[in-house]
């Protein structure tokens, strides 16, 4: 412990209270070892002190810092101060310790306290019978509203959105709504839009709050809603709906059910959240490590890698018995063995990137007909081109280093025929994947660098074998 801290001090001595996080923006050390001094001694008042500043995704931090049982007792001292939503900002290992840990029945007085959203995030990832037992502790509508979230599919807007939300009927005048708005206690904490629909709940228009400001009292609501709708279903996946968001510029939007009625909203701090772990999962997907976090235990992080470790050893395998065709050839001409990583090297960077750009545009949902043609046929001269520029390169440097000029020719001919695969089937492999239904993030790596090795390799030492009349 650092001699300038003094548990006995209390919590405000000796620290700025700007000074929770250093000039780096990390969680400042000074203020982690007051906040363990304290969970150590049980002071649990001064746990309460020191934490009541901080935002919930400060306290979220916090959580991932501690160690395992430092968590639990940060929770469990600050009782009904802690806000559960500070779950939803850690990885999910260190939120499913907490919640097994802690009782259905303190889960559900932490669940009742948060936006439906936050609250199904919560919830999903819990065995069903302690859902049913949470939700059975909850007020009869919020139990109502959590458990048809929770009926749409995983990674769906239905699971996404919040089901506060303000709806009126396009009879009502600008100053009737206001009186609703003033009167009205259970009215969402934020919103962007109001919602204009009929007595089945469909949703005849929007109407956003600067326009709705700015009318006078007196005007009906058909008059100045909106009625271009942009919705989304609630069985729709979570990415397509970020992809709305994106396309129309959206900061809130609707979510209807298979009848079209409206069940709720998305808004955009939600869709920031969705369009980050998507994107974290197709990075992690392309590396093979599937839904890996920092804080996952050696054993998590050894069952996650080790399937396409093993994937990868039967690729390499395969590669190695292609080698093996080859074995006289290599003999006889030692060289062979030296330069011919380069040429399934450079291959497989190469398919690397086609790969990646198509990936992303799987994605993207930018692959219409005739972009997709344009694609292929791109990247097709584009492994020629640098196919070439780099055959020439290589074939001088070998030809100097070895001084044999054939050599050169043969390892710069299998450089350009490797450069033209690997454009090729760095947009193909995925495309075959997502025709398949198969995510093309997940195996595409494996597939092209098994190809580009395998094709590098028969062409540079077939080739040679040739030339050469090794054979």
């Amino acid at each position: 412990m650092s001699e300038d801290f003094d548990v006995a001090a209390g919590p405000e001595a000796g620290i700025d209270k700007d000074a929770f996080r250093d000039a780096e923006g990390w969680i400042s050390a000074l203020w982690l070892e007051r906040l363990r001094a304290f969970l150590s001694a049980r002071r649990a008042e001064d746990v309460a002190l020191v934490m009541a500043p901080l935002h919930t995704s400060d306290v979220g931090d916090v959580l991932e810092q501690l160690d395992e049982g430092e968590r639990l007792a940060l929770v469990r001292m600050l009782g009904e101060k802690f806000d559960f939503s500070a779950l939803t900002e850690v990885d999910e290992s260190i939120r499913l310790e907490i919640m097994e840990a802690l009782s259905n029945s303190e889960i559900a007085r932490g669940v009742a306290e948060l936006d439906n959203d936050d609250a199904v995030f919560l919830l999903e990832d819990l065995e069903q019978e302690d859902q049913d037992e949470i939700l059975s502790a909850l007020p009869t509508f919020e139990r109502l509203s959590l458990k048809r979230s929770l009926d749409f599919p995983e990674d769906s807007a239905g699971r996404r959105m919040q089901t506060d939300f303000i709806a009126i009927p396009p009879f009502w005048t600008v100053g009737q709504t206001i009186d609703y708005l003033r009167a009205e206690k259970d009215l969402p904490d934020e919103f962007y839009q109001i919602y204009v629909v009929d007595a089945a709940y469909k949703v005849l228009g929007t109407l956003p709050l600067d326009r709705f400001l700015r009318t006078k009292r007196a005007t009906k609501i058909d008059a100045i809603m909106n009625s271009n709708l942009v919705l989304v279903k609630a069985e729709e996946d979570q990415e397509e709906a970020a992809r709305s968001f994106e396309r129309y510029d959206l900061v809130e939007v609707g979510v209807v059910d298979e009848n079209g009625r409206l069940v709720g909203v998305l808004t955009i701090d939600d869709i920031v959240d969705v369009i980050q772990e998507e994107a974290e999962e197709d990075i992690k997907l392309l590396a093979g490590v599937g839904d890996e976090d920092v804080s996952d235990t050696t054993a998590d992080t050894v069952r996650s890698r080790a399937p396409w470790l093993g994937v990868n050893l039967v690729a390499a395998v395969l590669v190695s018995l292609v080698i093996g065709l080859f074995n006289a050839t290599i003999e006889q001409m030692v060289a062979l063995a030296v330069l011919m990583p380069i040429v399934a090297s450079m291959g497989g960077n190469a398919g690397a990137q086609t790969m990646t750009v198509t990936v992303r545009a799987l994605a993207m949902r930018e692959l219409d007909g005739g972009r997709l043609r344009r694609l292929i046929r791109r990247e097709m001269v584009v492994g020629f081109v640098n196919g070439v520029i780099f055959a020439i390169l290589l074939g001088l440097v070998t030809a100097l280093r070895y001084g044999d000029v054939g050599l050169g020719v043969v390892i710069g001919m299998a450089m350009v025929i490797n450069m033209i695969v690997a454009g090729t089937f760095g947009i193909l492999i995925p495309l075959t994947l997502d025709r398949l239904k198969a995510d093309p993030a997940i195996a595409s790596a494996v597939f092209v660098t098994t190809i580009t090795d395998i094709v590098g390799f028969f062409a540079f030492l077939g080739i040679a074998g040739l030339w050469f009349g090794l054979f």
